[in-house]
C-alpha cells in the first residue's frame, strides 16, 4: 500500500480524522480533506507525519464548486491520482444551516466530488460511502425526527451514488457502502443526545454495544481494500436501531421499502 492514495472528505475530527491515520498506519498518503476547522486537520496531518505517514490538508467546502476544483487541481498536481475516495462528510444539523443545505452537501456534493475523484481514479480503485442505519434504512423503519432531513438526504445520497455504479464499472473503480450504528463519541450522535437526554445508554442498553469511533474507523479503513463486489453493503453495529426507546412525538414511522442490502 505504500504507493496509493486516499482522499478522506470530512477528516479534520471524529470518523474521518481517524480513517485517515488508520490508512496512512498502513502507508497510504492520506489527502485530509476539511470544510473550516484548519487547526484540527493540520492536527491530524501532524499526527500522522509524526507517525512516519505521509498526509496534506485540503481546504474544501464540498458545496462550492470553486474551491473543490481548486481541491482537485491540488490532488491532481501532487499526487496525480486517487486510489480510495472516502466520503466521509456530511451535515445538516448544523445551527443556522438553512433548509436546503443537508441535500446539497449529502447528496449533490457527494456526486460532485464523485465526478471529479472518478478522472484520478485507476482501474481497481475503491469509493466508500459512509453512512449511519438511521439513513441507511430511511423509509423502511422508523427514525428519529430530529434526524429527518440528515437521514432522508444521506439515503438520496447513497440512492445517487448506486444509480452511477455502472459508469463506475466502467472505468474499473468499485463502491462500497458502510453503515454503522450510533457511534459513541461522534458529533451527530452527541447532538442527538442533547436533544434527547439519555438516547446514547438507551441505544447500548438495546443493542447491548455501539460501535467506538475507532472501531468504526476501522473498518471504513478496511472497507477500501476489501475483496468484495461492487455495491456491497457492511454493517457495523447492531442493525435493529429501529427499536431505540423514543418519545413517540420523535419517531418517524417507515414505509416499508427496501433499501438495498448485500
Amino acid at each position: 500500500m505504500s504507493r496509493r492514495v486516499a482522499l478522506v472528505t470530512g477528516a479534520s475530527r471524529g470518523i474521518g480524522a481517524e480513517t485517515a491515520r488508520i490508512l496512512a498506519r498502513a502507508g497510504t498518503r492520506v489527502v485530509v480533506n476539511y470544510r473550516a476547522k484548519t487547526k484540527r486537520a493540520e492536527q491530524v496531518v501532524a499526527d500522522i507525519v509524526a507517525a512516519d505517514g505521509a498526509a496534506a490538508a485540503v481546504q474544501a467546502d464540498l458545496t462550492d464548486v470553486v474551491q473543490l476544483d481548486a481541491m482537485f487541481d491540488r490532488v491532481r498536481a501532487v499526487h496525480g491520482r486517487i486510489d480510495a475516495l472516502v466520503l466521509n462528510a456530511s451535515g445538516g444539523m448544523e445551527r443556522g444551516a438553512d433548509p436546503g443545505y443537508a441535500l446539497r452537501l449529502n447528496r449533490d456534493a457527494q456526486l460532485a466530488v464523485l465526478d471529479r475523484a472518478a478522472a484520478l481514479m485507476p482501474h481497481g480503485s475503491r469509493v466508500v460511502f459512509v453512512t449511519s442505519h438511521l439513513a441507511h434504512f430511511h423509509g423502511s423503519r422508523p427514525g428519529l425526527a430530529a434526524y429527518e432531513s440528515v437521514a432522508r438526504s444521506k439515503r438520496a445520497g447513497e440512492d445517487a451514488l448506486r444509480a452511477r455504479m455502472p459508469w463506475l464499472a466502467e472505468r474499473g473503480i468499485s463502491l462500497v457502502v458502510i453503515s454503522g450504528d450510533m457511534i459513541d463519541g461522534t458529533i451527530t450522535v452527541t447532538l442527538l443526545d442533547r436533544m434527547r437526554p439519555g438516547l446514547i445508554e438507551a441505544r447500548r442498553a438495546q443493542a447491548g454495544t455501539i460501535p467506538t469511533v475507532e472501531e468504526f474507523a476501522a473498518e471504513v479503513a478496511a472497507a477500501t481494500t476489501a475483496p468484495v463486489a461492487t455495491g456491497h453493503t457492511f454493517y457495523v453495529g447492531c442493525t435493529d436501531h429501529y427499536s431505540v426507546p423514543a418519545d413517540p412525538h420523535d419517531v418517524v414511522p417507515g414505509f416499508g421499502s427496501t433499501p438495498h442490502r448485500r
